[in-house]
């Protein structure tokens, strides 16, 4: 493992120390439905055979704690984080079965308004310290709490460093410093410079990386390489997660490909590739325990297949999974794709196009991939 700065604190998290000089510790997600617990278990198990320090799982709602418990039952080795969704009242109905609790601020303001963002993540500093937890502050692109992006309109990167920096402001100010931060995007440029002003901003914190939606393979670990071998090779990142969109038997693959950036930086290996991001550009998100449809994936690949002929030209296409993410993630995208059960939404930039099923919708995205060619031609060439 590389050795990394000192500078950030030291935090425990289960069994795993993170910051400090420790090494970079390589993470991932679950893809199965979390209340499918055989499925759920045997992936836990996958993902740490594979080498992942932390393994998270995702609830939506206390109907799926049960499903929790057990898992936390059948994987007493395994450092376990649960994502809190958009329901961060579940927080002391999980805590009993984790190491860690990840919120994202974007998500706060949408249950009991009539709270304030700081009794809410008091509550969840309470809940922490009561379970001896650890909390992740996973700051999205596509989640931006709204005071911050209207204190800073049209400048998303400063809303996401400022929103991070309130947070941990907030933590500290309730006594407590067993936390990490995340500041993501689907882009590696912004990923580099929103990591390296939060460094700047509070160099003692310690920086979880990731690509957000990075998307398949091999497009998806060269976007993730670009952000993550410059920052580490500054010493900017404690723990990681490669974010790809794979089928569940190939879902371990996120952390091989973790394990393999450390030591290529470790070792002084980097990749080059000077025109990569010119042409197409297809975001999808990591195939996790959110995803309604496991056609999602395959979706994605015909997606890919599908504009092969168009690769040339400067097109961002987003693939969705989920609603969670679905929505507001897929809004910067020139096209935009959300999943859900059954059907399909088409969006072009914030404007739904319609609904379709999966077989549907990809004669109807060939049809908006050549108008935006026609659009723009002959500037896009």
């Amino acid at each position: 493992m590389m050795d990394q700065a000192t500078r950030t604190r030291k935090i425990r998290i289960g069994g795993v120390e993170v910051g400090g000089g420790a090494p970079v510790v390589v993470q991932s997600m679950c893809a199965t439905r979390t209340v499918d617990i055989d499925k759920t278990i045997a992936q836990t198990h996958q993902l740490a055979r594979a080498g992942a320090g932390i393994v998270r799982i995702a609830l939506d709602n206390a109907k799926e704690v049960p499903a929790l418990k057990e898992i936390r039952a059948q994987t007493p080795g395994v450092t376990l984080s649960v994502d809190l969704q958009e329901n961060y009242r579940i927080a002391g109905k999980v805590a009993p079965y984790v190491d860690k609790i990840r919120y994202n601020p974007g998500h706060l303001h949408h249950i009991e308004k009539s709270k304030t963002i700081p009794q809410k993540v008091k509550w969840l500093v309470d809940i922490a310290r009561d379970h001896d937890l650890a909390i992740r502050i996973g700051v999205n692109c596509g989640s931006v709490a709204p005071a911050f992006l209207e204190k800073y309109p049209g400048d998303q990167l400063t809303a996401i460093v400022e929103s991070a920096a309130y947070h941990c402001a907030l933590m500290e100010e309730y006594g407590f410093d067993r936390f990490v931060v995340s500041l993501k995007d689907s882009d590696p440029a912004k990923v580099l410079e929103a990591n390296r002003r939060m460094t700047e901003r509070r160099p003692d914190v310690p920086l979880h990386l990731g690509v957000t939606e990075a998307g398949l393979p091999p497009d998806g670990i060269i976007k993730t390489r670009l952000a993550f071998e410059k920052l580490l090779a500054q010493h900017i990142g404690d723990t990681i997660r490669v974010s790809l969109t794979l089928p569940n038997e190939r879902k371990h693959e996120e952390v091989v490909v973790g394990h393999q950036i450390i030591a290529d930086v470790k070792a002084g290996r980097f990749i080059s590739v000077p025109d990569f991001g010119t042409g197409m550009n297809i975001i999808s998100c990591p195939s996790c325990s959110r995803v309604e449809n496991e056609k999602f994936v395959e979706l994605t690949q015909q997606v890919k297949e599908l504009t092969t002929y168009a690769s040339q030209y400067r097109i961002t296409i987003a693939v969705m999974g989920c609603r969670v993410n679905g929505p507001g993630e897929t809004d910067d995208a020139d096209l935009g794709l959300w999943c859900g059960p059954t059907t399909v939404n088409l969006k072009k930039k914030d404007r739904k196009v319609g609904n379709f099923t999966y077989e549907d919708v990809l004669p109807r995205l060939r049809s908006e991939v050549d108008r935006l060619i026609a659009e723009r031609s002959p500037a896009m060439n």
